[in-house]
C-alpha cells in the first residue's frame, strides 16, 4: 500500500514539475501520503523521476527541432501543387489557333410596360423590346432559310436599337460539288420527286373530272356549266395541294414542285446550279409519272377532255398567252420570296407569317385569272408532264409559252425583289466604295 502510495506521489509531483497547478488540497493530500513511505524508497524516487523528466525534456527539444521539418513535409506537396496549377495556366496554343473574340447576341425579350396589369410592377417600370431569333434551318434549298422574329425598337428614352435585326443566309455556291456526296440532296430530290407527282396527279384528276361534269353530251341540264367543281374548284384545287405540299416538304427540300421557282431562287443564289439543274429534273419526271397515274385512273375521260394539258385557247394569240404566264409566275415567285424573306418576318413578327400559305393563295389567285387563256401553266413541269402524256400536236405547238414565260415572270421577281425591293446592287456599291482596299 506504501509503495502504490509514493508511486501515485512521483506521477503527481511530476505532473507538477512539467507546470500543472494543483489545489493545494491535492498538495496536502500528497504531503500526508508521503508519511508511510521509507525514506530510501523515497530517494530512488526521486532519481527516477529526475531521470523521467530529463528524457521527457529531450524528446520536447527533438520535437521542437523536427518542427520545421515537419512543416516543410507537409506543405512540399501544397507548393508543388501550386507549381503545378501555375504552369496549367500558361497553356501553350496551337499558332494557327483563331482566338480572335466572337460577338454573340443574347435574345432580348421586350414588354410594354403600358400593356402590363398593375400587379406586375410599377408603371414607370423600364422595360424595352422584344427580339427573339429563332433558330435557322440547316436544310440545303430551303428556300426561307433564316426564321427570325424581332422588331426595332427603343431600348432606352434616348436611345435607339441601332443592330441589324434579321439574318441573311450566305449566297449559294455556283457550282456545289460536295452536294453530290450527300444523301440529304438525294432525299431532297426524292422528295421533290414525290411532291410534284402528287401536285400532278390531284390537279390534273380536278381539270378531267371538271370538263366531265361539264360536258352537253352527259349533262344536258341548264345548270350543267355551274354544277361540279367548277373555275373556282379547279384554282382552289391547286393552290390548297401547293400549300400543303409546301406544309410537309418544305424541311426537306424546300418545296419548290416548281422549275420556274428553282429557277427564281438560282438567280437570286439561294441554291446552287447543280442542285437547280437536278431539282427541275426531279419534278419533270415526277410531273410525268403523276399525269401517267392520272391517265391510268380515267382511261376512258383522259383523252377525250384534253388531258389536262396546258393549251393557248382559242381567241387569243401566242404574245397575250405569253404575256399572261410572266405575269402570272411573277405574282407567284415574288410571293415566295416575300413569304421567305429573313427581314421581313424579323420586321413583322406581329403578325405569324406561314409561307406556304400565301403561297398557296397566290396560285390559286393566278389560276382565277389566267385560266380562261392558257389553262394556267406557271410551272413548266406541270406543262411538260401532261403534254408528254396527253402527246397532241397542239399541247407541244404551245409548249414553249409555259416554259419562256414562268422563266421570265421568274427571273423580273427575283431582279425586283434582291436589287429593288432589297436594294442588293445599292449595298454592294456602298461597300465597294467604303472599302479603302479596293
Amino acid at each position: 500500500m506504501a509503495q502504490a502510495t509514493c508511486e501515485l506521489i512521483w506521477v503527481k509531483l511530476i505532473l507538477h514539475d512539467m507546470g500543472f497547478t494543483m489545489p493545494s488540497s491535492i498538495m496536502l493530500f500528497l504531503m500526508s501520503e508521503t508519511i508511510p513511505c521509507h525514506r530510501d524508497y523515497l530517494v530512488s524516487l526521486k532519481r527516477e523521476r529526475l531521470s523521467f523528466k530529463k528524457k521527457l525534456l529531450n524528446a520536447l527539444t527533438e520535437l521542437e527541432m523536427l518542427e520545421p521539418t515537419v512543416k516543410s513535409l507537409i506543405e512540399e506537396p501544397n507548393r508543388k501543387c501550386r507549381k503545378k496549377v501555375a504552369k496549367s495556366d500558361q497553356v501553350q496554343y496551337p499558332s494557327n489557333l483563331d482566338l480572335t473574340p466572337v460577338e454573340v447576341e443574347m435574345p432580348r425579350v421586350v414588354l410594354c410596360p403600358e400593356e402590363m396589369p398593375s400587379r406586375h410592377g410599377p408603371n414607370n417600370l423600364d422595360l424595352t423590346l422584344v427580339e427573339v431569333e429563332m433558330p435557322s434551318s440547316v436544310v440545303p434549298g430551303f428556300f426561307w432559310e433564316s426564321c427570325q422574329i424581332g422588331k426595332d425598337v427603343e431600348v432606352a428614352e434616348h436611345e435607339e436599337f441601332t443592330a441589324k435585326d434579321y439574318k441573311d443566309p450566305p449566297p449559294a455556291p455556283l457550282i456545289d460539288v460536295d452536294e453530290l456526296t450527300q444523301w440529304s440532296f438525294y432525299r431532297a430530290l426524292i422528295a421533290e420527286f414525290i411532291a410534284t407527282l402528287l401536285f400532278l396527279h390531284v390537279t390534273v384528276a380536278t381539270v378531267i373530272g371538271y370538263k366531265s361534269e361539264v360536258d352537253p353530251t352527259k349533262n344536258s341540264a341548264p345548270d350543267a356549266a355551274c354544277s361540279g367543281v367548277v373555275i373556282l374548284g379547279i384554282a382552289w384545287a391547286f393552290g390548297g395541294t401547293i400549300f400543303i405540299l409546301l406544309y410537309c416538304m418544305a424541311g426537306t427540300s424546300g418545296g419548290h414542285i416548281n422549275p420556274a421557282v428553282t429557277f427564281g431562287l438560282f438567280l437570286a443564289r439561294k441554291v446552287s446550279l447543280i442542285r437547280a439543274v437536278l431539282y427541275m429534273v426531279a419534278q419533270c419526271l415526277g410531273a410525268i409519272c403523276g399525269v401517267g397515274l392520272v391517265k391510268g385512273f380515267h382511261k376512258s375521260y383522259y383523252d377525250r377532255y384534253g388531258g389536262g394539258a396546258n393549251e393557248l385557247a382559242p381567241g387569243y394569240n401566242k404574245g397575250t398567252g405569253l404575256g399572261a404566264e410572266i405575269i402570272g409566275s411573277f405574282v407567284l415567285v415574288h410571293t415566295v420570296f416575300s413569304a421567305t424573306d429573313p427581314k421581313r418576318n424579323a420586321r413583322d413578327s406581329h403578325v405569324p407569317v406561314l409561307a406556304p400559305l400565301p403561297i398557296g393563295f397566290a396560285v390559286f389567285m393566278v389560276h382565277l385569272a389566267t385560266i380562261p387563256i392558257t389553262g394556267t401553266g406557271i410551272n413548266p413541269a406541270r406543262s411538260f408532264g401532261a403534254a408528254v402524256i396527253y402527246n397532241k400536236d397542239k399541247a407541244w405547238d404551245d409548249q414553249w409559252i409555259f416554259w419562256v414565260g414562268p422563266f421570265i415572270g421568274a427571273a423580273i421577281a427575283a431582279a425586283y425583289h434582291q436589287y429593288i425591293l432589297r436594294a442588293a446592287a445599292i449595298k454592294a456599291l456602298g461597300s465597294f466604295r467604303s472599302n479603302p482596299h479596293v
